[in-house]
Parts: C-alpha cells; sequence; structure tokens
C-alpha cells in the first residue's frame, strides 16, 4: 500500500525536544482532518486495509460519543451550578470554615464553582461543606 503523509509535506512531523516532552492529544475536528486526508491520499490501486480502516472509523465513532458525552455533561453541570445560584440568593451562607458568612447578593458561575457575592462584597465559593440558612 502506497500513501502519502499529509503532515510530512507541511513540516508538521518534525518536532523539537520540548515538543517531543509534553504528551500530545488529537481534538475531534483534527482527527477527522487527518482520517479525511489518509482517504483522499491513498493510492486507489492499493486501497487500504480494510480492518486497518474499520479501526479507524471505530476510533472515530468513539471520539464523536465522547465529544457528545463531554457536551451533555457540561450541560448537566452548568444546570446544577443554576440550581444552586438560585437557591442561595436572599439567603444568609456560611463558608465552609466558618470564616465567612452574610447574605447572598448575586451569584456568579465560574469554572470550578458558583461563587457567591455578599451584602458586604466578600465572595463565597458555593462548594460542600458550605451552610446556606
Amino acid at each position: 500500500m502506497t500513501s502519502v503523509n499529509p503532515l510530512a509535506s507541511t513540516g508538521a512531523a518534525s518536532t523539537s525536544a520540548a515538543s517531543a516532552a509534553k504528551p500530545q492529544t488529537l481534538d475531534y475536528t483534527a482527527f477527522l482532518q487527518l482520517l479525511i486526508a489518509q482517504m483522499k491520499y491513498q493510492d486507489p490501486t492499493e486501497p487500504m486495509d480494510t480492518a486497518q480502516y474499520m479501526g479507524q472509523l471505530a476510533s472515530f465513532s468513539q471520539v464523536e460519543q465522547s465529544m457528545s458525552a463531554n457536551a451533555k455533561l457540561d450541560s448537566l453541570l452548568t444546570s446544577s451550578s443554576l440550581q444552586i445560584a438560585d437557591a442561595a440568593i436572599g439567603r444568609t451562607v456560611t463558608s465552609a470554615d466558618g470564616t465567612v458568612s452574610g447574605t447572598v447578593t448575586s451569584v456568579r458561575i465560574a469554572a470550578d464553582a458558583p461563587m457567591a457575592m455578599l451584602a458586604d462584597g466578600r465572595e463565597v465559593a458555593l462548594t460542600s461543606g458550605v451552610r446556606m440558612s
């Protein structure tokens, strides 16, 4: 089988010592582009091995399912954060260690956890251990 490596012609195949030390990951779009490039540049007189092709399609399907699951998980986490925020506004919260307490005036959704803005300007992360009354 004769095939052209689409990365070799762009120089992307050469790596420096610094980039070789980092683990490399392949996102959904890059995986799809590589699969299409491989199909585009394969020799039609010597097509790809069927088992190898099926393995690549299975990998593609698995990546697609993982992306879908991640999107659903992100949606679920956002929904959970919004429910926590709704329940906290107007209530008194006390931090897990008991050092910060006050009435919640607003909540902003941060990457790690919803952050409650207290009436005195301080913030408390609405994580486990925080008490609401």
